[in-house]
């Protein structure tokens, strides 16, 4: 079974007008981390992940998903 991790930070931000810079800095990482994260290029920790639900108050189930693969 070939899964990946995919997610909605970017629509999170559009949605609360909301750079890569501001949620970095919100949750106390890098812009790099968020925008390695948000193109799938890097799988945060579960710590990062809880971080980014409470910021944005949703479970981590409506930000990060896992999807069948190819």
């Amino acid at each position: 079974m070939n899964e990946r991790l995919e997610n909605r930070i970017h629509v999170l931000r559009a949605e609360h007008r909301m750079s890569q810079s501001d949620l970095a800095n919100e949750i106390g990482v890098s812009r790099k981390t968020i925008s390695t994260i948000e193109v799938g290029r890097f799988i945060p920790s579960t710590v990062i992940a809880l971080k980014i639900a409470r910021y944005f108050k949703v479970p981590v189930e409506e930000i990060f998903m896992l999807v069948e693969g190819e």
